[in-house]
């Protein structure tokens, strides 16, 4: 059973950093693309940050770029979040997802609905 577990989340004051994690069971990263989404209450889930597996190329939502950075880890089958310069509004619980190799151009890969799988979330709570 594909299997995505999220973890890192916690609480932060503003302009501090946290470090999400990704860990997949049941296949490799590098039939998947991966992405990182977030969720606030009252409000549909959005695209963040993703990684490409057919080249490692990173996407960002405007609102993260120069402060959040994807990277991966295929070894130990893990993709990051690093979060730098937090703020109140990037309180939300952080998702992550598998979306297919295929899944290439930059729109799609920051669309949840082009994800197959999915974690069960982690809790960022960024505090002003």
């Amino acid at each position: 059973e594909v299997q995505l577990v999220e973890s890192g989340g916690g609480l932060v004051q503003a302009g501090g950093s946290l470090r999400l994690s990704c860990t997949a069971s049941a296949f490799t990263f590098d039939s998947y693309n991966i992405g990182w989404f977030r969720q606030a209450p009252g409000k549909e889930r959005e695209g963040v940050s993703a990684i490409s597996s057919s080249d490692g190329s990173t996407y960002y939502a405007d609102s993260v770029k120069g402060r959040f950075t994807i990277s991966s880890d295929n070894a130990k089958n893990t993709v990051y979040l690093q979060m730098n310069s937090l703020q109140p509004e990037d309180t939300a619980v952080y998702y992550c997802g598998a979306s297919p190799i295929y899944i290439v151009a930059e729109s799609l890969l920051l669309l949840p609905g082009t994800y197959d799988y999915w974690g069960q979330g982690t809790q960022v709570t960024v505090s002003s």
